[in-house]
């Protein structure tokens, strides 16, 4: 199984959403010896933003590019490599100011692109975008300083990380999507313990889940 860590956060040692990842690959790895992990780190090295020339030339047929177009593409062009290259991705990031970090939005924005990962063609009526990639599994890890972010949870609408990514999941060709959260970061009670420790149960279970689920099928293959 080939694995796509992402790391958002801007924190190194003291990042909970890292801790959790690597507590997840350790787990998984532990049954699938044999993966390979590609590691992207949004957090410490962001992606560049967009900009006109890179719209440009992602809009311009591939065969009419210039080498120029090729160069503002280059960074674009890797990070879609990992992606498609990938079986399983890991998105490990923080909740800042209800929303995604600005490096894992540039990340996406340098990923979701149209003859790479959808295509577009009007003759589709009202929904002339589509998804070229499928058959992944997407794990989102978060964590946050407030709590009540999950569905039916007191600050629900005010989550605009995970609704995020997973609205623009299928891009990534994720068919299961997989969230575990940390919570109450900024209190730093028992409460906040308790969601860790929580996270981190739920890390361990899901790995073995997709573990088994992986055996499963490569044993019907």
């Amino acid at each position: 199984m080939n694995i796509l860590r992402i790391d958002a956060s801007a924190r190194l040692e003291r990042s909970l959403t890292r801790k959790l990842a690597t507590h997840f690959l350790e787990t998984l790895l532990a049954s699938t010896p044999d993966s390979e992990v590609a590691k992207r780190d949004v957090g410490v090295t962001p992606p560049g933003f967009l900009t006109e020339a890179w719209i440009a030339a992602a809009f311009t047929p591939e065969k009419q590019r210039t080498a120029q177009d090729r160069r503002v593409l280059a960074e674009s062009d890797k990070l879609i490599a990992e992606v498609k290259a990938a079986d399983l991705i890991l998105i490990a990031t923080p909740l800042y100011n209800y929303g995604m970090p600005a490096s894992l939005k540039a990340w996406f924005d340098q990923v979701v692109r149209i003859g790479q990962t959808f295509s577009f063609d009007l003759s589709r009526g009202d929904v002339p975008i589509e998804p070229t990639l499928s058959g992944k599994t997407l794990v989102i890890l978060t964590s946050s300083g407030e709590f009540g972010f999950e569905p039916g949870g007191i600050r629900h609408a005010d989550d605009h990380l995970v609704p995020h990514i997973q609205t623009v999941a299928k891009y990534l060709g994720a068919e299961t999507v997989e969230i575990i959260r940390i919570e109450y970061q900024e209190f730093g009670d028992q409460r906040h313990d308790h969601s860790v420790e929580h996270a981190f149960q739920n890390a361990t279970a899901c790995a073995q889940k997709l573990t088994r689920s992986m055996m499963k099928h490569g044993a019907h293959r």
